[in-house]
């Protein structure tokens, strides 16, 4: 469920992001292999989603690279995605990014989602 979603104005030319941010709180559910090998699973909460990936608080320690499979409640469509960022510590957990390994704009269950996005699904419709 989308408690508070935003939409930023398109990429700046300087910026390389291939789809843009929405602000969006939600909660996924995530689960993997943390820094000491272990099974985990926990409901997460997103921070910023796009077309292409996320980024969240998460509460496990994970290293850069590693797979966390993501289910959307929004969607019940669960993905694959790769640790691309780590950043600092809150009280809500760790802002970790995190980049699906096959495009999936559907996958966060945003109803008025930025143009980019849809042209994004449009392109791999084959014609």
């Amino acid at each position: 469920m989308v408690h508070d979603t935003r939409i930023m104005a398109a990429p700046e030319p300087e910026n390389k992001r291939r789809s843009s941010r929405v602000f969006a709180r939600m909660s996924v559910r995530a689960n993997g292999k943390n820094l000491r090998g272990r099974k985990f699973h926990e409901v997460a909460e997103t921070i910023v989603v796009n077309a292409h990936g996320g980024l969240m608080y998460l509460n496990e320690s994970l290293e850069m690279g590693s797979l966390v499979n993501l289910r959307s409640p929004a969607t019940e469509e669960e993905q694959e995605s790769r640790v691309v960022y780590i950043g600092g510590a809150t009280e809500r957990g760790q802002r970790v990014g995190l980049e699906f390994v096959s495009p999936a704009p559907h996958f966060w269950g945003i109803d008025f989602p930025p143009p980019d996005w849809q042209s994004e699904s449009r392109s791999s419709a084959p014609n």
